[in-house]
C-alpha cells in the first residue's frame, strides 16, 4: 500500500533538458557551422553513392549492395540526432519531450547496431573475395547477401526494442536533464527514481557485448586478409592494404565510441562527448569517403553519371 503511494506521488516526466555540446555561446556557433557542413556533406555523399550504385550495372555486385546499406544507414544515423542539434544551439532551454527522446533511442540504436552487424558482413565479404577468390561468388550469391541484409536490419531493430523497453518501464522524476546533445539509453537510465544497477548491467551485456565481440571478428577479418596479402604480387598487395588500413580506421571510430560507452556503469566522462560527435557526425562523413570515393570503380561511376547529368542539362 506504500509502495503504492509512492509511485503515485512520483512526478511524471514529460520532458527532458539537454545540455548540449556547451554552455559558451560561441562554442555553440562554431558547433553549428561545423554540425551541419558535416551533416550536409554527409547526406550529399551517401545520398549520391546510392544513386550511383543504383544507376551503374557493373556496380550491381555483393560488395556494393552492402556498401549501398551502408549509405543508407549513414543518411539516416546522422539524423535522428543531428538536426536536433542544430536547432537546440539556437534555444536557451533545449527541451525534448519524453515521446521524442524514446524515439530518438530507438532509431539512434537501430542504425548504430544495424551498422556494427553491416561492418561485420562487410568484412567477411573483403575476406571471401581476396582470400578465396574462386570461390566468392558462390559463396556471397545473392541469396546469401539478401538473407545477411534481412538478418542484419532485424538483429538491429530486436537489439533497439530491448534497449528501448528497458528505458520506457522506468520511473523518472527530477532531475530531468541530460548531458549531452541527444538521448542515449545510458543518460537516460541515470535519470531514474530508482534502482538500476539491473538495468545498466544489461545495457552492458547486450550493447557492450555486441561491440566487444563485433570489434574482435573484424579485427580478427583483417588480420587473416593482411596474412594472406603476403602472398599476393605487390600492386595489388599495395592496393589491398591501403584499403583494409581505411576500413579499420572507420571500424576504430565507430566501434570504439560504442565500446567506450556501453562496456561500463552509465557514468558520465568528460570524454563522452567528444566520442558521441565523431559517433553522430563524423563516421558517417568518413564511411563514403573511404569506403566508396576512394575506389576507382565507384569513381569512374559517378564520373559517368555526372557525364549524364551535364549531357540532359545542356539538352
Amino acid at each position: 500500500m506504500e509502495e503504492a503511494v509512492l509511485l503515485n506521488q512520483t512526478p511524471v516526466v514529460t520532458y527532458f533538458r539537454l545540455r548540449g555540446l556547451s554552455i559558451n555561446q560561441n562554442v555553440q556557433m562554431v558547433a553549428f557551422a561545423m554540425f551541419l557542413v558535416f551533416y550536409v556533406l554527409t547526406l550529399i555523399g551517401n545520398i549520391l553513392i546510392v544513386i550511383t550504385i543504383i544507376y551503374d550495372h557493373h556496380l550491381h555486385t555483393p560488395m556494393y549492395f552492402f556498401l549501398s546499406n551502408l549509405s543508407c544507414i549513414d543518411v539516416c544515423h546522422p539524423t535522428v540526432t543531428v538536426p536536433k542539434m542544430l536547432m537546440d544551439t539556437w534555444s536557451e532551454e533545449k527541451l525534448i519531450s519524453f515521446d521524442a527522446c524514446v524515439t530518438q533511442m530507438f532509431f539512434l540504436h537501430l542504425f548504430a547496431c544495424t551498422e556494427i552487424f553491416l561492418l561485420t558482413v562487410m568484412a567477411y565479404d573483403r575476406y571471401v573475395a581476396i582470400c578465396k577468390p574462386l570461390q566468392y561468388m558462390t559463396v556471397m550469391n545473392w541469396k546469401v547477401c539478401v538473407l545477411l541484409a534481412v538478418a542484419l536490419w532485424t538483429g538491429g531493430t530486436i537489439h533497439s526494442v530491448a534497449l528501448t523497453s528497458l528505458t520506457i518501464k522506468l520511473p523518472y522524476c527530477d532531475p530531468d536533464e541530460i548531458d549531452n546533445f541527444f538521448c542515449d539509453v545510458p543518460q537516460v537510465v541515470k535519470l531514474a527514481c530508482t534502482d538500476t544497477r539491473i538495468i545498466e548491467i544489461l545495457i552492458v551485456s547486450n550493447s557492450g557485448l555486441i561491440s566487444v565481440v563485433c570489434f574482435v571478428v573484424l579485427v580478427v577479418s583483417y588480420a587473416v586478409i593482411l596474412v594472406s596479402l603476403r602472398q599476393q604480387i605487390s600492386e595489388g598487395r599495395r592496393k589491398a592494404l591501403s584499403t583494409c588500413a581505411a576500413h579499420l580506421t572507420v571500424v576504430t571510430l565507430f566501434l570504439g565510441h560504442c565500446i567506450f560507452i556501453y562496456s561500463r556503469p552509465s557514468t558520465s566522462l568528460p570524454e563522452d562527448k567528444v566520442v558521441s560527435v565523431f559517433f553522430t557526425a563524423v563516421t558517417p562523413l568518413l564511411n563514403p569517403i573511404i569506403y566508396s570515393l576512394r575506389n576507382e570503380d565507384m569513381k569512374n561511376a559517378l564520373n559517368k553519371l555526372m557525364g549524364r547529368v551535364e549531357e540532359r542539362g545542356k539538352k
